[in-house]
């Protein structure tokens, strides 16, 4: 299956759901790689090649010419976005004549399938965000903390749709954006072990009055429901969505599941120790039936339905390298 992204006003089809729907014209501006890279202009390159290395995901070919050419210019123009943004935070003080309320910080939601390479542009974008003197201080939570607890999620019955929206303590992710958007001065988020494959009870991630917030996870970018009439995405000032054929990402999955055995798997208390020591057509044979049953049916029910939602798709082919940026036009 292929995905076709046309040119500003065309129509747009994909290889499962379209961008847009057909009977209007496409809200980006489509970005070829080589004239996304040009626009970082005299934009310093402020990360070394060894903390590069520490940035890969399983699998990922991530490399200094990635990071220059796709993550230099992307933190370029979220620096320009969070100024203004801090621009308009100041004239609508001056407005309401209320010189006293502290700046609200700016908030990033970063989306995409399992497999995809989202937490890796989660991680690059706070380190470079972070060399920037108008946003210094720069924090990352995921959504995987506001999982239910497994038991909680027995108890509902929907333990085999963990990563579904559903899932997902809405409520309190909710809050705790709110709270971070509105200067509160530390909000905790629950701490998530993928090795236990659950949330550890008494732990935190803490969080004191950022510049900015990126948020990361699957289903960030759900929209309000009459259920759920304010969503976490409301909250957010950019969002990008990371997106690629779904053959490709499952390939992928199916490679850092393999590569999983001898790391996270091997750990004596992993929740997924039991496949540390099985061969590679066991462990692919499980891997098909987790990405069929669980993966694939988020990503085409949930995840991918949201993408036409961001500000930003950073588009990869099938070597994880990203080929096209769509960004949203003003």
């Amino acid at each position: 299956m292929t995905q076709n992204i046309s040119p500003p006003g065309a129509t747009v089809t994909t290889d499962t759901h379209p961008l847009i729907r057909p009977e209007f014209t496409s809200p980006f501006t489509e970005i070829g790689r080589d004239e996304w890279a040009r626009l970082a202009g005299e934009t310093p390159m402020p990360l070394s090649e060894g903390e590069i290395a520490a940035f890969r995901g399983l699998g990922e070919p991530l490399d200094m010419a990635e990071v220059s050419q796709v993550y230099r210019p992307l933190s370029r123009l979220i620096n320009q976005y969070a100024i203004a943004a801090r621009e308009m935070h100041q004239r609508t003080r001056g407005f309401l004549q209320r010189g006293g309320e502290r700046q609200s910080p700016f908030v990033i939601g970063i989306a995409g399938s399992v497999a995809v390479g989202k937490s890796t542009v989660a991680r690059i974008l706070r380190d470079l965000l972070a060399r920037w003197p108008e946003t210094p201080q720069v924090e990352l939570i995921t959504t995987d903390g506001f999982l239910y607890p497994a038991a909680e999620l027995e108890r509902r019955g929907i333990a085999h749709r963990k990563g579904f929206p559903e899932s997902y303590d809405r409520r309190s992710l909710l809050r705790f954006v709110s709270q971070v958007k509105a200067g509160v001065d530390e909000v905790r988020a629950p701490h998530y072990s993928h090795i236990v494959y659950d949330i550890v009870p008494g732990e935190y991630t803490v969080v004191r009055r950022p510049d900015i917030l990126i948020v990361e996870g699957l289903n960030v970018l759900q929209p309000a429901s009459m259920a759920h009439p304010l969503a976490v995405s409301d909250l957010f000032d950019f969002s990008v969505y990371v997106d690629a054929r779904s053959s490709d990402i499952q390939r992928w999955y199916r490679q850092r599941f393999l590569k999983l055995r001898e790391s996270a798997f091997a750990d004596p208390s992993s929740h997924f120790r039991r496949f540390a020591t099985i061969d590679d057509d066991a462990a692919l044979a499980i891997a098909d039936e987790f990405w069929n049953n669980i993966n694939e049916p988020n990503l085409v029910e949930n995840i991918r339905p949201t993408r036409a939602r961001a500000s930003l798709v950073l588009r990869k082919e099938s070597d994880h390298r990203v080929q096209k940026v769509l960004l949203r036009k003003l």
